[in-house]
């Protein structure tokens, strides 16, 4: 039962759109479909099931990690182009799954609608550039679009790194190797170092979790090299700070002396549901100018939402700024925006004067 249910499951979930397929016991498997999650019509789960579902697909080594440690993450393919990122765990004694779905085809920083200011930093020959936001608001499909962007106009040597591969990506003008954490190497501090030896142009560090990380493509982005890096972060400035606070005290001014001169971008994002159906994405956008530089060098982040709202001209912009224009153009709810803010207060009295009709200036020139 549970191979032939598994590519039934994975095949509905390819043809619905869905993102995320949970398996537990106690009811029928559930797909997530546009940030809402369903139940299917179908038995409820009982132990066997969710074990013998987990077997069908979960390699050998894996499902040893799970028994050893209760847990294990990998990526796999199901048919021609399409891959599923798994991560295996166990609750109450049983075993349970998520599988999100990596969207086959990479999709443009156009059709993203990210920022136009991307493909410039892209093609930057050093520094650092963060993509940051919550879980499941879209870092890796962002990441995936601008590597894809540098493989298609650069020849340059990409490597990434991350835990599990997601999207896969074939050489075009680059080369690109991808490295996975517990197959290829063994963590990404470790990755980063011995990237340094192969003679890379760009490195992608899928998360930066830890201090050893952190330093690692740091200094990886001070040595000449594009280190691309994810954070769990919301917004530019409290990315910033989240990374300065992960040094102990005594490092903390010459982080901050780093930083200022090694980050090219942040790009903070949130993926909110559309009003009719669909997602589309809010984006926060932080240029490093050498403003931005003196603030992060003489400890005044505080100051830094006020430089990207007067940063325009450099392609900089809020994510407030944007998910009031997602509301404005009547693409998403009060209610959902509202939710992603990073000041919900200041983004409800603006909706408020907006619904009275009273515009700001900057509002009306947009």
């Amino acid at each position: 039962m549970g191979t032939i249910l598994i590519e039934k499951l994975l095949a509905a979930a390819i043809k619905q759109g869905t993102s995320d397929i949970h398996i537990t016991v106690g009811q029928p498997p559930v797909f997530r479909l546009d940030g809402r999650m369903r139940k299917l019509d179908t038995k409820t789960l009982e132990a066997d099931d969710t074990a013998a579902l987990m077997k069908s697909i979960t390699p050998d080594r894996w499902q040893n990690e799970l028994q050893e440690v209760g847990s294990a993450d990998f990526g796999f393919s199901f048919g021609e182009d399409t891959r599923f990122r798994v991560s295996v765990f166990k609750q109450r004694g049983m075993v349970a799954m998520v599988l999100r779905q990596i969207p086959n085809k990479l999709l443009t920083i156009e059709q993203l609608g990210l920022p136009p200011i991307c493909q410039h930093l892209c093609m930057r020959p050093r520094g650092l550039f963060l993509v940051t936001g919550p879980t499941g608001s879209g870092k890796s499909t962002t990441l995936a679009s601008m590597i894809n962007y540098i493989n298609e106009n650069a020849d340059h040597h990409i490597i990434t790194i991350e835990d599990p591969i997601e999207f896969v990506h074939n050489h075009k003008r680059s080369t690109v190797n991808q490295r996975e954490i517990g197959v290829d190497v063994p963590n990404f501090a470790e990755a980063i170092r011995r990237a340094l030896r192969q003679d890379p142009d760009v490195i992608l560090v899928g998360e930066m979790r830890d201090l050893e990380t952190i330093e690692a493509a740091i200094s990886a982005a001070e040595t000449g090299h594009v280190v691309f890096g994810t954070l769990h972060t919301t917004g530019a400035q409290g990315t910033v700070n989240r990374i300065i606070d992960a040094f102990p005290t005594n490092q903390q001014e010459q982080i901050r002396t780093q930083l200022s001169t090694s980050i090219i971008g942040i790009l903070s994002q949130a993926l909110l549901p559309k009003a009719g159906g669909g997602r589309v994405a809010a984006y926060e956008m932080l240029v490093m100018t050498p403003g931005i530089s003196n603030l992060i060098r003489e400890n005044k982040t505080f100051r830094i939402n006020s430089s990207i709202q007067t940063g325009q001209k450099h392609g900089m912009q809020l994510l407030d700024d944007h998910l009031f224009r997602l509301w404005k153009e009547e693409l998403c709810t009060r209610e959902e925006v509202l939710g992603k803010a990073n000041d919900p207060a200041e983004l409800a009295s603006k909706i408020a004067n907006a619904e009275k009709g009273i515009l700001s200036d900057e509002d009306e020139e947009d």
